[in-house]
């Protein structure tokens, strides 16, 4: 299907759709995924497939008595097991009584395993989710590190593994310790197994496939997982880097560390006498931490002196109707200054002129310790823009909450962020996008569609109009929008999804310390019949539109589906460098899947807005919500400490 509206059709290759198996493989190095860790590990296959070690209780006693020895473990010391799995030495080092024990992984399936066993068992002993190569801890935190179980290695380069070591050495203590458990890389080229197979249990067995990688640094693997009834249930990939150990003392040396020593290696066995891969010999060594006490940031008081920027009201704001309405609402404006003034840990100040913005903040700049950035219309309220405040306070090395430059530009083009979501297998609407040079388009799929500006911001330029039927009614669209908002704009048409319309929201930053709030839908009952369901610029800005009924309601939907958008989007907000609040919007197709449909950094703040409603059903007061994002913030520039922090998730 052809249409003209004012150049050719840029079409978009349609999805490859993943197979159980993918039969036999040539090169097993070109499947792996580079962050293969980050869903092999997310759930219980992969315990069943190493449940010979990693469940077999008997194997872990004997290698923390080792490790204990080896370590010179004090009754006192602050332990953490990094990369701790399902946290078995973590829990045993805790039933010896050690009892400053904490256990640290990528996995939310294994922490969550962990966190569980540990209350199952009453012992006291910390699971959080983390990311090893950015420790959320302060420096000169533990006296010792363990990393165990063969745990090291994961990463596609030798400088990630440099990172881990040396956020290792950054919050191991002065003369601090670490022990660390790698594979014996150099037995292994030699003797791997290229094919094997194993029974895991009467139901399932594996057959594993092996090959080193071209530059021989890497053992790939493939183990392909089948029940006797059901056939087929996982067929995965992953490498781990072969160091020896002159290849581990160059880099615990590159990392900082001193008197490094090898004790021997460990041949851990295989209880059920079958294929030991990774496990069968191992490497002990152990290094030291010789360094000066980091400083210690000291506060001038107790009251840290935050500087608000807001948008300037004394400026057009292109997306508020009303003229002369400047950036934001007085009556928010002044419910959020109430909010703020009930919070007893900060002194607020404000600025809103954009003119004298700079020289404001170089005269405020020696009394801020940071800045709460809500500035979310954009520097002189244009939202092309909204990146120019970050940038300045970077500019001026001022703190500040919310995204940086970067996310926010990212996440202003709609585009881009499909493009992104798609590339990390999160589900995204169907779309083809138009540039502004375009006068023609194919239509890749069937109607209805949506179309929208590409840029943009606060639903502006999408209205009732947008959703299109029909080749006539789409032509009309495009041209509508292209008068309203300059033929330079590039323009992006979606399949209208039909199911309910969602909304999610963060605040934190994961994995180290954040909320995920309860997700909303838009309730469309009261809208007449023939308007299509959309939360559009009629909905925000025109007082007498029919879809000013419209109301936000908590989200009624399958727990499947709730799971699966509170990882996209914890996902994403990792991957977009989002940081200490989000929002993000969420569509169900006509089947009742989810699709992702925008990504919103620093998201609108007022009383009213989405992120205030998600908060109130999490049982946070407005000023609970903004307290909570001047916390993340102070938490990530590091005014307070970590310790202790918390994860929430959203039932």
């Amino acid at each position: 299907m052809k249409a003209t509206v004012n150049g050719p059709l840029q079409a978009r290759p349609k999805g490859i759709h993943a197979r159980k198996s993918l039969g036999p493989v040539a090169n097993l190095e070109e499947y792996v995924n580079p962050e293969w860790w980050s869903t092999i590990f997310n759930n219980a296959l992969r315990l069943k497939t190493d449940a010979d070690v990693a469940e077999d209780h008997a194997v872990t006693v004997r290698e923390v008595d080792l490790f204990i020895r080896t370590a010179n473990l004090l009754p006192d010391d602050r332990i953490l097991d990094l990369s701790c799995g399902q946290g078995r030495h973590s829990l045993e080092l805790a039933r010896r009584g050690f009892k400053f024990v904490e256990g640290l992984d990528r996995s939310r399936y294994l922490i969550q395993r962990a966190k569980m066993q540990a209350k199952k068992d009453c012992l006291n002993v910390k699971f959080r989710e983390g990311e090893a190569r950015m420790l959320p801890y302060r420096p000169d935190t533990f006296d010792v590190i363990f990393i165990l179980g063969n745990s090291f290695g994961y990463f596609e380069t030798v400088n990630d593994d440099l990172r881990v070591l040396r956020e290792v050495f950054r919050v191991l203590k002065p003369w601090g310790r670490l022990l660390i458990d790698v594979n014996d890389g150099d037995h292994l080229r030699r003797h791997f197994q290229p094919r094997s197979w194993d029974w895991i249990d009467k139901n399932h067995f594996v057959c594993r496939e092996r090959s080193l990688s071209v530059d021989k640094q890497r053992l790939i693997s493939r183990e392909v997982v089948t029940h006797v009834e059901k056939g087929v249930i996982a067929d995965q990939f992953y490498a781990e880097r072969l160091y020896n150990s002159d290849s581990m003392q160059e880099l615990l040396n590159a990392a900082g560390f001193s008197d490094i020593a090898l004790h021997g290696d460990d041949d851990a066995g295989h209880p059920r006498g079958q294929d030991p891969g990774m496990t069968e010999k191992r490497i002990i060594m152990t290094a030291l931490v010789k360094k000066d006490w980091s400083p210690v940031r000291q506060k001038k008081t107790d009251i840290k002196n935050v500087t608000v920027v807001l948008g300037d009201p004394m400026k057009r704001d292109p997306v508020r109707p009303a003229p002369g309405s400047g950036a934001g609402d007085r009556y928010a404006v002044d419910q959020m200054k109430d909010a703020l003034k009930s919070l007893p840990d900060y002194n607020f100040t404000y600025i809103s002129s954009h003119d004298s913005l700079i020289n404001d903040l170089s005269r405020l700049r020696k009394n801020i310790d940071f800045v709460f950035n809500l500035c979310d219309d954009g520097y002189n309220n244009e939202a092309r823009k909204e990146l120019h405040v970050p940038s300045l306070l970077e500019m001026m090395d001022i703190s500040y909450t919310g995204s940086g430059p970067q996310c926010i530009a990212y996440c202003y083009d709609k585009s881009l962020v499909r493009g992104i979501a798609k590339e990390m297998g999160i589900p995204v609407a169907k779309a083809f996008f138009i540039k502004p040079e375009d006068t023609a388009f194919d239509l890749p799929f069937g109607f209805p569609v949506i179309c929208k500006p590409n840029f943009g911001d606060s639903s502006f330029g999408i209205t009732q109009r947008s959703v299109c039927n029909s080749i006539e009614e789409l032509v009309n669209a495009i041209s509508e929008m292209r008068d309203r908002l300059g033929y330079e704009k590039p323009i992006l048409v979606e399949e209208f999804l039909t199911g309910k319309d969602l909304s999610a929201g963060i605040i934190g930053n994961p994995p180290d310390s954040y909320r995920v709030l309860p997700l909303l839908e838009e309730d469309y009952s009261l809208l007449p019949p023939e308007l299509p369901k959309i939360c559009g610029y009629e909905t925000k800005w025109v007082p007498d539109s029919p879809y000013r009924d419209i109301r936000t309601v908590p989200a009624v939907i399958s727990d499947e589906n709730r799971k699966l958008i509170i990882e996209c989007c914890l996902k994403l907000f990792e991957r977009l460098e989002c940081r200490d609040y989000c929002r993000f919007d969420w569509r169900l197709d006509g089947k009742g899947k989810p699709k992702l449909l925008e990504v919103n950094p620093n998201p609108g703040w007022c009383r009213d807005g989405h992120m205030a409603k998600m908060a109130k059903l999490d049982g946070l007061s407005y000023a609970d919500m903004m307290g909570e994002i001047l916390q993340a913030a102070e938490h990530r520039i590091g005014l307070v400490s970590m310790s202790g922090s918390v994860v929430h998730c959203a039932d």
